[in-house]
C-alpha cells in the first residue's frame, strides 16, 4: 500500500464563517465546527492509521482531538502546518483591509506568492515550511494512511507545492470548504490527487453551512 495523505482542514469558526483574516490567531470551532470534527471521526477513524498530525493552532488541534481519542494516536505536532500569517491583516475582515490597503491588497491578490500582507507571509514561505513537514511524513511513512490537520491557505499550498501547480494561483485554482478532505497518494509516478475538497461524510445539514 502506498502512502496516502488525508488532508483535513479544521471545522468551522466564526472567521470561516465571515471570510475574515484570521491567520495565526487562536479561535475555537463554533458548535458546528465541533459537530464536523466528530462526524470526520465517526466516518474514518476504523481506518488503519499510521500517525496523525496537526498545526500547533486551537482550531486545528479542536478538530483533530476526536480522531486522536477514537484512534489512541499521539497527535504530533508541527509549526509548519500553522495557517498563513497573514501580518497586520490578522483579524480584519477582507472589505476592511482592501478600503485601508488597496495597492497592497491588490499586489497580494495579483501575486501572493512573492508579495506578503505588510508582517506577513508570502506562499513561497510557506510552502518552504509546510513541506518540510510534508517530507518528514514521506522519510517518517514510506506506506500507509498519514492524516494531517491543517488550514485554508497552508492546505492549498500544499497541494499546489504536490500536484506543480502555480503557487501563486493557489486561490484561483483550488477551495478548500471547513473540515472538508483531500486525500493524496504516492506511486510510482509521484503524487496523486485522489479526492478534493470531500464533505460527504458529514450530515447534509453541515455541508450546507454557508460561508464555510
Amino acid at each position: 500500500m502506498p502512502l496516502k495523505l488525508f488532508l483535513l482542514r479544521h471545522g468551522e469558526t466564526t472567521f470561516s464563517q465571515n471570510g475574515g483574516y484570521c491567520g495565526i490567531l487562536d479561535v475555537p470551532l463554533t458548535a458546528a465546527g465541533q459537530s464536523m470534527a466528530q462526524a470526520f471521526a465517526d466516518s474514518y477513524a476504523s481506518l488503519p492509521w499510521q500517525a496523525i498530525y496537526s498545526s500547533p493552532l486551537l482550531r486545528a488541534r479542536s478538530t483533530a482531538q476526536p480522531m486522536v481519542e477514537a484512534t489512541g494516536l499521539e497527535l504530533k505536532i508541527r509549526a509548519g502546518l500553522r495557517e498563513a500569517n497573514f501580518g497586520d491583516w490578522e483579524g480584519k475582515p477582507k472589505d476592511e483591509v482592501n478600503e485601508k490597503l488597496g495597492d497592497e491588497y491588490r499586489d497580494w491578490m495579483m501575486e501572493p506568492a512573492w508579495n506578503p500582507p505588510t508582517n506577513g507571509e508570502t506562499a513561497v514561505q510557506i510552502a518552504s515550511r509546510a513541506m518540510a513537514v510534508i517530507a518528514e511524513i514521506e522519510e517518517t511513512h514510506r506506506d500507509g494512511n498519514v492524516l494531517i490537520f491543517s488550514h485554508k491557505t497552508t492546505l492549498r499550498i500544499i497541494l499546489c507545492s504536490l500536484l506543480g501547480i502555480d503557487l501563486g494561483r493557489y486561490r484561483d485554482r483550488l477551495d478548500y470548504p471547513a473540515a472538508s478532505l483531500s486525500i493524496v497518494s504516492f506511486g510510482k509516478y509521484g503524487p496523486l490527487l485522489e479526492r478534493m475538497g470531500d464533505r460527504a461524510y458529514m450530515p447534509q445539514a453541515l455541508q450546507e453551512r454557508a460561508g464555510t
